[in-house]
């Protein structure tokens, strides 16, 4: 076993912010789900998550990119496929001051903006209001497809901001 500390398989093992930066700008998804939930304030939950996808003969980058990060879990999708899935206020408030730090490169920047803008208005806890939530609704619209996206029926019609 090599004790060099620069060698390919150490090089591997850890990751660079902007190597993270370009593999999320391909692979990656902010996602803000708006479920119906009647024991909730609004009779809404806001659910924003960031995602990264991959193949399970690649479940090892999930793993790599959860111990970059800190925290997150690596589960079955679906079928075949694993995914690096990260929510909880605290933990996407992190995911967001990274991306802040380290921009996106791609179109997907403007998903991620409006990703950020919707964990800022739940900071301030204005998800539970109507017009927080009205808001988060038209962020969401406009993300990963907006109406084209079948798990956003609220982006099919047009969505009415209450108040000022």
């Amino acid at each position: 076993m090599s004790e060099n500390l620069s060698g390919a398989d150490n090089q591997q093992e850890r990751l660079s912010a902007d190597w993270v930066v370009g593999f999320v700008d391909g692979e990656g998804c902010f996602f803000v789900g708006i479920n119906r939930q009647p024991s909730m304030k609004l009779g809404w939950q806001v659910l924003p998550e960031f995602r990264v996808m991959q193949h399970e003969k690649d479940v090892a980058i999930l793993e790599q990119l959860q111990r970059f990060f800190g925290f997150g879990l690596v589960t079955t999708n679906h079928g075949d496929r694993k995914e690096l899935r990260i929510r909880g206020i605290d933990q996407l408030n992190e995911v967001v001051r990274f991306f802040r730090a380290h921009p996106l490169r791609t179109v997907k920047r403007s998903n991620f903006e409006s990703f950020a803008e919707v964990i800022a208005i739940m900071n301030c806890g204005d998800h539970l209001t109507e017009e927080g939530l009205q808001r988060i609704k038209v962020l969401a619209s406009r993300m990963n497809r907006g109406t084209q996206n079948p798990q956003r029926p609220y982006a099919r019609s047009p969505v009415e901001i209450t108040g000022g």
